[in-house]
């Protein structure tokens, strides 16, 4: 129960305050489809919390992150634990390249996760990434909060609808065009067929 405030904690920058915001903005806007109460932001008080409490945050990077969380709590369905996400959300859901994507990619492959959700336009990124990280990593890139949603939360198929839609995972290594087949060589002519005229 509440009031429709949002509280954020943990030394969070303006532009990471701002990011919270689009978050719930976002939430609003597909309260009807998640089956959400779309008056949750007049009855609720939301309170983000970014851990290290001491340490300042600031930047966009989390934006999807944090609009995953909320969505995952209006609908009590848990986000997958194998999954690691970047990437700066704007009002209308939209999901922005960050920077920074291979440093991202490398420490959340340090630390064990093997699917990751970036931004789609950092998908000219990926050859930044060892052939091995590529190998052992699910990379999907999204171009709207719809696709990352379908992708991170644990909802029913019928619930997502059409969020399911262009979802493009990490392109694998291109498979070599098998060679033409080439046609076998005509078999000598025979001593008769030498002999005849022509």
């Amino acid at each position: 129960p509440g009031k429709g405030g949002l509280t954020i904690t943990g030394k969070a920058g303006d532009v990471m305050q701002e990011s919270a915001h689009a978050a719930v903005s976002y939430a609003r806007s597909r309260a009807e489809q998640l089956h959400i109460d779309p008056d949750f932001q007049s009855k609720l008080d939301l309170h983000i919390h970014l851990p290290e409490g001491a340490t300042p945050k600031d930047g966009p990077s989390a934006g999807i992150t944090m609009a995953t969380a909320l969505i995952s709590a209006l609908v009590g369905r848990p986000v997958r634990g194998d999954t690691a996400m970047t990437g700066e959300i704007t009002l209308r859901g939209r999901v922005l390249a960050v920077g920074g994507f291979r440093e991202k990619a490398l420490a959340a492959h340090r630390h064990g996760i093997r699917r990751l959700i970036a931004p789609k336009e950092n998908a000219r990124d990926l050859a930044k990434l060892s052939a091995s990280v590529r190998r052992e990593m699910e990379i999907i890139f999204a171009a709207s909060m719809d696709q990352v949603i379908a992708a991170a939360i644990c909802l029913d198929r019928a619930q997502v609808g059409g969020l399911l839609e262009g979802i493009e995972p990490a392109a694998a290594a291109p498979v070599p065009e098998p060679l033409a087949a080439v046609p076998a060589a005509p078999p000598p002519p025979t001593l008769d067929q030498a002999d005849a005229p022509t």
